[in-house]
């Protein structure tokens, strides 16, 4: 479903058919990092860095490796985003036991922004619940962890 990011009170815009379940769901995933960036924006936040923020929230101190794992992100994008975190101090950073190791934790810096952040965030989320209603939200959060699983037993 795309929902126009200045107008969410419209009714959907009608889109073609994809032949493709990656397109489709890669459609409705930057449909929706648009949304969620217009709203972090203001706080010089990305969606992408947003998301980061609440992953490390939620994990407390977790390998580099183990967070691009929760968030099937690649080591490449998820280093580039590290580093411009980092040199904001929303994160922290320290070698794990084998050099090899970079354990990564939120910052107290990174922990007032995130919290800066979530009344924006949770704007978006509630506006998207309202329009799809309780029973599709759930459902969506269910389909998108089991394609998720699928894709990566593949």
């Amino acid at each position: 479903m795309y929902i126009h990011l200045y107008g969410m009170d419209k009714p959907p815009k009608s889109l073609p058919n994809l032949p493709c379940l990656c397109a489709t769901f890669r459609r409705t995933a930057r449909a929706l990092s648009q949304l969620y960036d217009e709203a972090v924006r203001p706080l010089g936040l990305k969606t992408t860095q947003f998301t980061i923020l609440q992953a490390l929230s939620l994990t407390g101190e977790v390998s580099q490796g183990g967070l691009g794992e929760t968030l099937a992100l690649d080591s490449t994008t998820l280093t580039r985003t590290l580093a411009i975190m980092k040199r904001r101090k929303w994160v922290a950073m320290r070698q794990g036991r084998d050099g090899r190791e970079r354990l990564i934790s939120l910052s107290t810096a990174g922990r007032e922004q995130l919290d800066l952040a979530s009344s924006a965030w949770q704007g978006v989320q509630d506006r998207l619940r309202t329009q799809l209603g309780d029973e599709r939200w759930n459902a969506l959060f269910q389909e998108n962890r089991e394609m998720t699983a699928v894709a990566r037993a593949m």
